[in-house]
């Protein structure tokens, strides 16, 4: 799987695409293939506060709930409603079924992480290949 080089990747399988201090984050292909078939998406509400590494919600699957990690710090402006009732939306294009749009406390909180390259090296290493 190609990951798009327009956004970066954590080590817990989330994107995050940025453009200017206004950023969009979903997970990866890679973690929806792992969880399965996606039953439930639990996201923050407009206005709270991410911490970068912190939790802001949960992906329940028919496997298991997972746990969202923040890529970055910032105040969530938008969830996506759609994933309320229809959170298949995950399993069919990981990469265009956005969670939640922020704003960003500080954009080099980004510097530190993976690019599409090094997301790719990283999932095939922890794939076993």
């Amino acid at each position: 799987m190609a990951y798009p080089t327009d956004r970066k990747y954590t080590k817990e399988h989330e994107w995050i695409q940025a453009s200017g201090t206004t950023a969009i984050v979903g997970i990866t292909d890679y973690a929806q293939q792992s969880l399965g078939d996606i039953v439930f998406v639990e996201l923050p509400k407009v206005g709270v506060e991410l911490a970068a590494g912190k939790t802001f919600g949960t992906v329940e699957s028919v496997k298991a709930v997972s746990d969202l990690y923040a890529p970055a710090s910032g105040t969530v402006t938008e969830v996506n409603g759609d994933l309320a009732t229809s959170p298949e939306k995950v399993n069919q294009d990981a990469h265009g079924s956005w969670m939640l749009k922020l704003t960003l406390k500080n954009a080099g909180e980004l510097d530190g992480l993976l690019s599409a390259a090094d997301y790719e090296k990283f999932v095939a290493e922890e794939a076993g290949h």
